[in-house]
């Protein structure tokens, strides 16, 4: 698989690096605060473009702001490895108020540890006062860091356009391949599944439970009791009834506080980065252990990302009978929220069940791009809504589907404030109970007229 580039947003506490990241990526996806700290988890996004694809983080602030002096040094560990590994460099810069030692300490980091090929684009935020921005401007140059200067301002999308422009132009001179297209054209067709997880569930033994014995001898993963012996995204095309898959295997996603070594912070990363770059998320979970809150956060990252998504129950051999029925019910009950999504009793030692996830594949990626007609669409509309004693779903006028992948369908109405998330959630069930769509998330867009 073509390198995805990767494009890291860096800069002091507060210094407008979730504003921007939100308005490169088009939504309110990063959380923003006038908290300094807000960001501890570095985000992940993939951007794609006419010419270039790349993946933009969002990272935590360099150089203080929180109280927690754990949390703050993990946060830090992370933007670091975001530095080391990216191949385009954002640094922002706050216009309205002076540089500070922060700053300064940021500019001290890239110097250290930014790889010296990596551009740096230095990006002044918050410039919605044009006479301060000038001022900033000079400020900015004396930091000898980059001559690639840029004002913006997030909230008026002043300057957004050339950052972007920018981005494109500096990846390019880089010599990434335009539109991620590859020499190897057999890529272009071919799901690409992600297997993902906490630690030691069985991801790795999956992968060798589909390999054939070659295949096993040349590259079998290496399996362990120890969790985090897979510390890299690994790539392996498995071939079934003549159709080749693409599997990436992960390191095991642990919750943040829990990841200790700067080892485990970069296989983190490259498990967000394995997780933008699939069709498909195949999230593993262990049949022997309760769902906890780190399941139900990958899970919620994988439904936000808009992939198609199997939930993989492996150990189940280790239950019989009314056993497994009773496990069964749990992981439904602990994820209700994927009650859309199918799962998979099955076993990586015995290969129980495991040769049925190539068809839940085909399924999920097949309603993934699945395309309603309009005209099917308006029928299905006026079946659901008429008689429904909420009045304002006969406010919208017309509904058809956007060319998007995950399926997105746009309402069109007079008064979209009027249309609210419980009426949004009774048209998906809806539309699942005439459609289907399983393994694929739904989205729903609102256009005034």
């Amino acid at each position: 698989m073509p390198k995805l580039p990767i494009v890291a947003i860096i800069g002091r506490p507060n210094s407008g690096k979730s504003s921007l990241f939100n308005r490169l990526i088009r939504k309110r996806h990063a959380i923003i605060s006038d908290i300094p700290g807000t960001t501890r988890d570095t985000i992940a996004h993939r951007i794609e473009t006419p010419d270039m694809n790349y993946l933009l983080l969002d990272t935590g602030g360099i150089g203080g702001g929180s109280q927690d002096s754990d949390m703050e040094s993990n946060v830090q560990k992370q933007a670091h490895l975001a530095i080391q590994h990216a191949d385009l460099i954002i640094f922002t810069v706050d216009a309205t108020e002076d540089l500070t030692s922060s700053d300064y300490a940021v500019v001290d980091v890239l110097r250290k540890q930014r790889r010296t090929h990596v551009p740096v684009i230095l990006v002044l935020s918050k410039c919605d006062n044009l006479e301060r921005a000038e001022e900033a401007f000079s400020q900015a140059y004396a930091f000898g860091i980059t001559d690639n200067v840029i004002a913006t301002s997030a909230m008026n999308k002043m300057g957004i356009e050339q950052l972007q422009e920018q981005i494109v132009h500096e990846l390019k001179k880089l010599h990434f391949d335009t539109q991620e297209k590859s020499e190897n054209q057999k890529e272009e067709n071919t799901p690409r599944v992600a297997i993902i997880g906490k630690p030691n569930v069985g991801k790795s033994s999956l992968i060798n439970a589909f390999m054939t014995e070659k295949q096993r001898e040349l590259g079998g993963r290496i399996v362990s009791d120890t969790p985090g012996t897979t510390r890299d995204a690994s790539d392996t095309f498995i071939k079934h009834d003549d159709k080749e898959y693409l599997f990436i295997d992960t390191a095991g996603i642990r919750r943040k506080s829990h990841i200790v070594e700067e080892i485990e912070n970069y296989a983190y990363l490259r498990s967000i980065k394995a997780l933008e770059q699939s069709d498909i998320a195949v999230l593993v979970l262990d049949a022997t252990e309760d769902i906890n809150r780190q399941d139900k956060r990958i899970a919620q990252m994988a439904l936000q990302e808009g992939k198609g998504f199997l939930l993989l129950l492996n150990k189940i051999d280790i239950f019989e009978g009314k056993h497994r029925q009773i496990v069964l019910q749990k992981v439904q009950h602990a994820l209700s929220f994927c009650r859309f999504i199918p799962i998979l009793p099955c076993s990586a030692k015995t290969r129980e069940g495991l040769l049925k996830i190539f068809d839940l594949i085909a399924l999920i990626n097949e309603n993934r791009r699945r395309r309603i007609p309009t005209k099917e669409l308006h029928n299905w509309y006026e079946g659901v809504a008429h008689g429904q004693s909420v009045a304002q779903l006969s406010s919208i006028k017309h509904i058809t589907q956007a060319s998007d992948i995950p399926p997105t369908f746009v309402l069109f109405t007079k008064n979209s404030k009027k249309i609210q998330l419980s009426h949004l959630r009774y048209l998906e069930n809806q539309m699942r109970l005439t459609f289907g769509f399983e393994g694929t998330p739904i989205r729903w867009v609102m256009k005034a007229g």
